[in-house]
């Protein structure tokens, strides 16, 4: 299980600082959408150029134009891109054998898919799906729980996201996704290396009662 810290809300910097002080016990760290979309693919080179050890995922939430914006990501120094699995089966098509021809991944964001649309992007076995509430959803109507129906079928790698915290972290144990998405939780902490390493606590001694 990997986790993977989610930056967004800030300026580079301060991403990178962020980062910085609790990268010993995360895996994967996350471009968020708002940093892509203030600051461009600068963000992403930038991230990459200071943890070039760690998976760089740039959450792009490709909708449309997906060879243009997979390829300007994984240019940029990403090694996973995001579409969201409510685009257009081309786009998803188009987005899954760009990361195949570069060498990176992808992953499929559930956000509002509906089990029809579910059922076809089952086909991507070689995806990252991510089950995921909004961030509006989060702060507008307080909905923090994560629908995980169907998830047990996936073929490809399972992420989980939005407003995961410590409490919230045990729903997980049973299905153990591949990718745990923590912002928050870390990046507001006080101290956000012991936040950090409190998460990586938690999953060890999960794997310990295995």
């Amino acid at each position: 299980m990997y986790i993977q810290l989610a930056l967004d809300r800030y300026s580079i910097d301060e991403a990178i600082d962020l980062a910085k002080a609790s990268e010993e016990f995360v895996d994967w760290i996350e471009v968020g959408t708002s940093l892509i979309k203030e600051y461009g693919m600068e963000s992403v080179k930038r991230i990459k150029n200071a943890f070039p050890h760690k998976v760089i995922v740039a959450d792009i939430k490709t909708i449309d134009n997906a060879l243009y914006e997979f390829e300007m990501c994984f240019r940029a120094g990403a090694d996973v891109a995001t579409v969201m699995g409510v685009s257009p089966n081309a786009t998803i098509k188009a987005c899954v054998e760009t990361a195949e021809k570069m060498g990176k991944k992808v992953m499929i964001d559930l956000l509002n898919t509906n089990d029809e649309q579910k059922e076809e992007l089952l086909k991507y076995k070689q995806a990252i799906f991510c089950a995921h509430v909004s961030k509006d959803e989060q702060e507008m109507s307080g909905k923090s729980a994560i629908n995980i129906s169907h998830m047990y079928d996936w073929t490809g790698m399972l992420a989980v996201a939005g407003g995961i915290n410590l409490e919230s972290f045990d729903q997980f144990q049973e299905i153990k996704p591949d990718v745990v998405i923590i912002g928050s939780a870390i990046t507001k902490a006080q101290n956000q290396r012991l936040a950090a390493e409190m998460f990586m606590k938690k999953i060890n001694q999960w794997r310990e009662k295995r």
